[in-house]
C-alpha cells in the first residue's frame, strides 16, 4: 500500500504527522509552505489549522500526484497546489514550511523563506535509511537559528536536496546518536567549530543554543 508502491513512494504515518504539527505549533492565519504534499492529505490538516484567513502552498514534484493532490483539496479555497518541486522557487515568506521528504542537504531557501519566528520542520536523513526530523526556528539571526530535535524517521528522499557523499556522513552520525543535544542550525558565513555534531555543506547543526 502507498501513495505510489511502484515508486517507492508510501503513504505518510499520521501519527507521525500529528507529532510533527505539533511540534509547529501552527496559527489560525499563518502561511505555510509544504514541500512534497503527495495527494494532499496532510495538506488539508495543515489547511484546517490554519483557517481560512491562513494559506497553504503545497509542492508537488511528482505531477500524477500534484494533479490528485489539486483535486481532492478543492474545498479548501485557501490551498494552491504547484505541481513542481519546492525545493527552490520558494514565493514570499512563510511562518511555517513544512517537510515531508528526507533531505542530505539543506536547501538555503528553505531558511531565507522563514519570517520572523518562523518555523522549518525538516527530516534530515541519509537516503532512504532512517535519520531525523529537526524543528528550526528563525530568531532575530539570519544565520543562527534555533533547532530541536523532534524524533527519528524515514522519509522518501527530497529530489534536489540529495547528496550521496553526505548521506553516508549523516547515517555515521546518527549511528554514534548525539542528535538530542542539537540547539541551533549555523549558516555560512558561520564556521563550524567544537560544538558541531554534523557538517552540510553550507550548514551546520550545533549543540550550543541560539541567541537572539
Amino acid at each position: 500500500m502507498g501513495l505510489a508502491p511502484e515508486r517507492g513512494i508510501p503513504t505518510g504515518l499520521p501519527s507521525l504527522h500529528a507529532r510533527c504539527m505539533a511540534a509547529c505549533e501552527l496559527k489560525p492565519g499563518e502561511n505555510v509552505i509544504q514541500v512534497g504534499a503527495g495527494s494532499g492529505y496532510f495538506s488539508a490538516i495543515l489547511a484546517e489549522l490554519v483557517g481560512k484567513s491562513g494559506s497553504v502552498v503545497a509542492f508537488e514534484v511528482d505531477d500524477s500526484l500534484a494533479k490528485r493532490a489539486e483535486r481532492n483539496l478543492k474545498r479548501w479555497k485557501q490551498v494552491r497546489v504547484e505541481a513542481t518541486s519546492g525545493v527552490s522557487g520558494i514565493p514570499g515568506s512563510a511562518d511555517v514550511v513544512y517537510v515531508s521528504a528526507g533531505v542530505q542537504q539543506l536547501p538555503r531557501a528553505w531558511v531565507d523563506a522563514l519570517a520572523l519566528g518562523g518555523r522549518l520542520l525538516v527530516p534530515i536523513t541519509p537516503g532512504a535509511e532512517e535519520g531525523g526530523i529537526f524543528l528550526l526556528r528563525r530568531l532575530a539571526s539570519k544565520t543562527v537559528l534555533q533547532a530541536e530535535f523532534v524524533c527519528r524517521a524515514r522519509f522518501v528522499p527530497c529530489h534536489g536536496a540529495e547528496d550521496e557523499a553526505t548521506s553516508a556522513l549523516l547515517k555515521e552520525a546518527f549511528a554514534a546518536g548525539g542528535q538530542d543535544a542539537v540547539r541551533s542550525l549555523r549558516l555560512s558565513p558561520e564556521t563550524p567549530d567544537e560544538t558541531a555534531w554534523f557538517c552540510g555543506r553550507d550548514w551546520w547543526l550545533s549543540t550550543s543554543p541560539a541567541t537572539g
